[in-house]
């Protein structure tokens, strides 16, 4: 279980740290309604560009956490939880602004991800 964790905890990590600093300002099809960035996706469910950057931030040290995770375990359950709360409300969003169902994979791969990762670390 723990190398399940361990990978997770790496998969998540860096999934985080790409969306968030490599492809920030890049299209993707699974955007929140017609958004081409991650500002213009925070828009579109009506939320301010300050919120965009509050949850940028959070993201971006929570994948810190999960990767020094792997050397710090102490860092590893609250950042897990932090991302399965980020990940509920990118679900939420998505469905407030009625995506297709597909566009919230991503968010409910991560939300998955970080459980396994929450139960893992609660066991041990």
């Amino acid at each position: 279980m723990n190398t399940i964790v361990q990978v997770c905890q790496i998969i998540v990590g860096l999934g985080l740290l790409n969306v968030w600093l490599l492809r920030r300002n890049r299209a993707t099809s699974y955007r929140g309604g017609q958004a081409a960035t991650m500002t213009e996706e925070f828009a579109a469910y009506g939320l301010p560009a300050w919120f965009c950057l509050c949850v940028g931030l959070l993201k971006v040290a929570a994948a810190i956490g999960l990767i020094s995770g792997l050397l710090v375990p102490a860092l590893t359950l609250p950042s897990a939880a932090v991302v399965v709360v980020l990940m509920i409300g990118a679900v939420a969003m998505h469905l407030k602004v009625q995506d297709p169902p597909r566009k919230s994979l991503p968010a409910l791969a991560v939300l998955a991800l970080s459980l396994v990762i929450c139960a893992g670390r609660w066991a041990a």
